[in-house]
């Protein structure tokens, strides 16, 4: 298992909460046991989440696995007979959207808890006011920054900081490519993070990037003059931490000016079979740390899952194993209240909760040492070979941060 030193920055990207056996069980596969018919009067369990459902970059599938779950849980009865009902908000990716989605959900909709979500900016901009309202959110994708540093944020994914370490590590120092160029496009405040995570490459290793551009436009469609620049800097890799959608592009770029012997480094927001299959007659390798399971090669592991998603006609991607990752925590959480379940109990729960050892992610997850950043991150390692359309294991662990 190939190991780093640990990372213990607060920004954590693009790269996580209860109590142990019965969430095992569950995400092994097994069904959960259906809790008691909900009485006529039972008030229901509110949620709620806050997504970039449109926007420059969508992220629709997380709150739609979770919504999964959900709605799984309430077909077995519920929780001790209450409902779940799931409230998802569109930011839009706009401030001020995200900003009103915040205050409806937790004002207005008297929610218990967040969780499931996905967005552009929602961390970011709600961050302190979760925190005096003192509601704790478990993101099924954390985004921006500020989903990794506030004490109130605890998301199950590692962040696109802690992955761009990770897939620049895995360049250097397993792949050994001696000239990785850094392409990054920044959105919002996430500028400084991107750079954090590259100088926390650096320390780890001692190497620096050959040429780092952090002017990428979100959503061009036409990369090829960053390309062609980072050609002529003379780099065998690219890392490079864009979508799905763009990062075809730049392949597209590279096979347009005849680059095939260069390496891209990407993220997990790459990581689906939607990628693989547009992505795949290309000559030219793709490498990603995956924050989740690889799901692309069968496996107990991602069983359930695959099932719920499949049942309920949802991407595979790592944005739905995070949104289902999310909800079956806190559902587990929430079994364990002893009494009303309230905002109150529900924050004691996850500030008490017990380590879960999940075979999805690299780590326990605990809410309060991942909200801390008190925890040693990691990802496994996957290709996506030259000319191949599916994705496969280029390692047989998870390579730690630590």
């Amino acid at each position: 298992m190939n190991t780093l030193d640990r990372n213990r920055r607060t920004t954590g990207l693009p790269g996580a909460t209860v109590a142990a056996l019965a969430l095992a069980l569950a995400l092994s596969g097994c069904s959960l046991m259906p809790a008691p018919d909900a009485a006529p009067d039972a008030a229901p369990i509110v949620l709620g989440s806050i997504n970039t459902i449109s926007g420059p970059e969508a992220f629709p599938e997380s709150s739609a696995a979770a919504r999964a779950v959900f709605d799984r849980v309430n077909a077995e009865g519920g929780i001790r007979g209450h409902r779940i009902e799931y409230q998802v908000r569109d930011d839009e990716a706009d401030v001020a959207t995200a900003v009103g989605a915040a205050r409806d959900l937790v004002e207005d909709g008297g929610v218990v808890a967040l969780v499931g979500g996905a967005s552009l900016l929602d961390c970011e901009v709600n961050g302190r006011y979760l925190a005096e309202h003192d509601v704790r959110s478990i993101p099924g994708v954390g985004v921006d920054a500020g989903c990794f540093s506030s004490s109130n944020i605890a998301p199950v994914n590692i962040g696109p900081f802690a992955d761009t370490t990770a897939t620049l590590y895995y360049g250097s120092e397993v792949l050994g490519l001696d000239r990785i160029c850094v392409l990054t496009s920044v959105i919002g405040g996430t500028g400084p993070a991107y750079d954090a995570a590259t100088e926390r490459w650096t320390e780890l290793t001692g190497v620096e990037p050959a040429y780092v551009d952090d002017t990428l436009p979100s959503g061009a469609g036409d990369y090829l003059p960053y390309i062609v620049r980072a050609r002529e800097h003379g780099c065998d890799a690219v890392a490079t931490n864009t979508v799905e959608p763009d990062a075809i592009a730049q392949l597209y770029a590279a096979a347009q000016i005849g680059w095939d012997d260069v390496t891209f480094l990407m993220l997990t927001s790459t990581y689906s079979e939607s990628f693989a299959r547009a992505a795949g007659n290309q000559e030219i390798d793709v490498y990603v740390p995956a924050e989740f399971s690889p799901f692309t090669e069968e496996s107990d592991t991602n069983a359930d899952w695959k099932q719920l998603m499949d049942a309920n006609d949802i991407t595979l991607s790592s944005f739905s194993q995070g949104g289902y990752l999310a909800a079956s925590i806190l559902v587990e959480v929430l079994r364990g209240i002893d009494g009303e379940i309230t905002r109150e109990s529900v924050n004691e729960a996850l500030r008490t909760m017990a380590p879960v050892n999940n075979p999805m992610i690299a780590y326990p997850y605990e809410f309060e040492r991942i909200a801390e950043q008190d925890y040693t991150p990691g990802a496994w390692p996957i290709v996506l070979e030259a000319g191949a359309t599916t994705w496969r294991k280029a390692a047989d662990d998870w390579l730690l941060l630590n």
